[in-house]
């Protein structure tokens, strides 16, 4: 049953019924542990493109352009940053294209197809793979190294960028998931905020008969599950989720974690879908259980928490967790290049498209007016710039360190693929919302999980 017919009948609360805690015990692996945190998957990469000795115009007009999306703030500070680029050189004018997100995808994969893309764009990390796998779309990065300085960014996020032995996109920042959590209502319980499993797993019950039914220590939606899932079976198995297109895990391995997510649902610790969907909001940080406290934490993105803050009624502290480090004998989860900035193949104007990029991330005026609006800056200079200046969200810097310091996993450039990902008919969606309603038992869930992800996979090999 898809979630838009499951919303249909969400009226009212599920039971829960009593799982066996033991469902999200840890367990032990010979399996090796996982690659370098945020690496890519491993790739066969030509020699890279040197240099050409391009050099920026400063004198004949130029014009290009650049594409991005976001909401009001990010195109201001946006804005403020590319037209100090045309204080710094008067001849070049950039002609800025941006939008809210609804719509923007199908928008770029249409210009990407036609080869009518700005010349500079703001991209999603899996956009390379999805709309130039075979190089064709973004211009090599490598060729203009000499005007974009490519050391201030870690090599292993680089790599993660490249593919056909190419560099398609420049890393503006790395998520990736951690938890966060409304400390008033934990102390209205009478509990710290959770640190490990166990602790999340005793809050459930503890929340029910001190607060009442309506309150729950955390809530997830489908696609939140799904992530828990990987994070949970890496942290337990100590390999990636998939490698060279290849998923990594066995039907009962992944049953196993979806076991978990069970008796999450089952002692009280996350709400049933079926709630969710009843509560009537169009996402957690809209739902008013989350905005009064009722809803007591989230499994988010890193560079989340204002939208999560700031959607909370006042007189409540909102904190930064922890990665769970009890779930098993190795460090789980990914981080992932949240965005990137790509040249299109077919510029007239490399040199000075690098030259924009540069200006926005690794220097100072471009750095600081651009800020954390795209997550915490990866590039070293740019980040040092936004430290000293006071300017990145302190929530933010926080969870954005304690994640890169923590997951050890690479993410697959198929995970957020649409028929996986997207809402309401992707697949993660389908799956988790159906084994919460009871549509689907575990080993089917499970099944129908790898079925799709499989076809998704064999797409790409």
């Amino acid at each position: 049953m898809k979630k838009s017919v499951r919303k249909l009948i969400a009226l009212s609360l599920a039971a829960v019924t009593a799982l066996p805690l033991a469902a999200c015990s840890s367990q032990s692996s010979s399996e090796p542990a996982g690659s370098e945190r945020a690496a890519a998957e491993e790739t066969v990469f030509d020699t890279p493109a040197e240099a050409e000795g391009l050099e920026v115009n400063t004198t004949d007009p130029v014009m290009i352009s650049m594409s991005w999306w976001g909401g009001d703030s990010r195109h201001d500070a946006t804005m403020a940053a590319v037209n100090k680029f045309m204080e710094k050189y008067p001849n070049i004018k950039v002609d800025m294209q941006y939008a809210a997100w609804t719509g923007w995808e199908d928008k770029m994969s249409a210009a990407f197809a036609t080869d009518s893309a700005a010349d500079v764009n703001q991209i999603n990390w899996n956009w390379i793979s999805s709309f130039s796998s075979d190089g064709s779309k973004f211009y090599d990065l490598n060729k203009v190294s000499d005007i974009l300085d490519l050391s201030q960014f870690p090599e292993s996020y680089l790599t993660a960028c490249s593919a056909m032995g190419k560099l398609q996109g420049i890393p503006v920042s790395m998520s990736g998931r951690i938890f966060y959590w409304n400390k008033t209502t934990f102390e209205a319980a009478g509990l710290d905020t959770p640190k490990t499993l166990a602790d999340l797993m005793t809050a459930g019950p503890v929340f029910r008969e001190k607060l009442g039914d309506d309150y729950y220590p955390l809530v997830m939606n489908a696609y939140d599950r799904t992530i828990f899932t990987v994070f949970y079976l890496e942290s337990v198995y100590g390999k990636p989720w998939v490698e060279n297109y290849v998923l990594q895990y066995s039907q009962e391995e992944i049953e196993e974690g979806m076991k978990c997510i069970q008796a999450l649902e089952d002692a009280h610790v996350i709400p049933s879908i079926r709630t969710i969907h009843g509560d009537g909001a169009d996402s957690i940080d809209k739902n008013q259980k989350w905005m009064d406290g009722r809803y007591a934490g989230i499994f988010e993105w890193d560079s989340s928490a204002n939208k999560f803050q700031g959607a909370l009624n006042d007189g409540q502290v909102f904190v930064v967790g922890e990665e769970l480090a009890d779930m098993g004998d190795y460090n789980g989860g990914f981080a992932k290049v949240s965005m990137c900035f790509a040249i299109s193949q077919n510029t007239a104007y490399p040199a000075e498209c690098a030259a924009l990029i540069n200006f926005l991330l690794n220097e100072e005026e471009g750095a600081t007016e651009m800020a954390s609006e795209r997550g915490v800056p990866v590039s070293a200079a740019g980040l040092k710039y936004c430290k000293e200046k006071g300017l990145l969200n302190e929530l933010v810097a926080e969870a954005n360190e304690k994640v890169l310091d923590y997951v050890s996993f690479p993410l697959d450039s198929k995970f957020e693929e649409a028929a996986l990902k997207n809402e309401p008919e992707g697949i993660y969606w389908d799956v988790f919302d159906g084994l919460s309603y009871g549509d689907y038992n575990v080993e089917t869930a499970a099944e129908t999980l790898i079925d799709a992800i499989n076809e998704v996979l064999n797409k790409n090999r």
